[in-house]
């Protein structure tokens, strides 16, 4: 069996893990997720872990694969996800405008990005926006997407960034 299959998962204090026949949920106190379970894979919840196991050989990937993503679903609902963003030019500037984000990115007109439902935008400065949520998939599809507004460009770095990340430079042509 896969090696990421054959490790537990820790359940923390307040995480509740229910298996139906078709589906496993994650309760906790940031929320509820939920994911289809193939039907040849068993999870069983003792003592406050939850061990899965399958009998069929081809199963194996997809045992090691839904392990990696229910200890993300108890991470989410236990501490959450967060993905921080970073705007980098002359006149960027973020701002939320009720449940919606404001973007100035250099072009003729301000970008509106509208948040989707279990999603919290933040904007503690100007220049940083951080998105975060219970689904760690769903953190990271939304940080991508206000990333793709204007990506960093190579010559100087201006564009949206996410923190920590690093450009590389091209130099400039020479005359």
């Amino acid at each position: 069996m896969s090696r990421v299959a054959k490790k537990p998962i820790v359940l923390p204090k307040g995480v509740e893990l229910n298996v139906q026949a078709e589906s496993v949920s994650v309760k906790g106190p940031k929320g509820t997720l939920s994911i289809a379970k193939p039907s040849d894979v068993d999870v069983q919840v003792e003592n406050g872990q939850a061990q899965l196991s399958t009998s069929d050989a081809e199963k194996i990937a997809i045992t090691g694969t839904l392990r990696a993503i229910l200890a993300n679903m108890v991470h989410g609902v236990s501490e959450g996800f967060e993905r921080k963003l970073e705007l980098v030019g002359v006149g960027y500037r973020a701002a939320m405008a009720g449940k919606d984000l404001n973007l100035s990115l250099g072009f003729s007109h301000p970008v509106l990005f509208k948040t989707p439902d279990g999603i919290t935008i933040a904007t503690p400065t100007q220049t940083e926006i951080v998105v975060s949520g219970t689904d760690k998939q769903q953190v990271g599809e939304v940080a991508a997407k206000i990333r793709g507004f204007r990506p960093p460009e190579p010559y100087k770095g201006k564009g949206v960034k996410y923190a920590g990340e690093n450009i590389i430079r091209k130099e400039a042509k020479k005359a």
